[in-house]
């Protein structure tokens, strides 16, 4: 499965293995942030593009904060 990240200047996808949890998904991006992971920024792909923007999102409260023990989602967009 793929989950989203994005910043300036991209959006990239990485690919993880279903039951993958939040910490382990961003060690995809980079060890360093699998070492000091304390928590995601998660809204599902499909209220992202509903309510195009992430600032919208905020705003309807669409926007879930995940610890640790979170299990990846197909079709989220992740903030780590």
């Amino acid at each position: 499965m793929s989950f989203l990240t994005a910043g300036k200047p991209e959006v990239r996808a990485w690919t993880i293995k279903k039951g993958t949890k939040a910490p382990e998904a961003a060690g995809k991006i980079h060890s360093d942030i699998q070492r000091g992971f304390i928590r995601a920024e998660i809204v599902s792909y499909d209220d992202l593009i509903k309510e195009g923007s992430m600032n919208a999102v905020k705003e309807k409260g669409l926007l879930r904060s995940e610890g640790k023990e979170y299990i990846m989602q197909d079709r989220r967009y992740s903030i780590v």
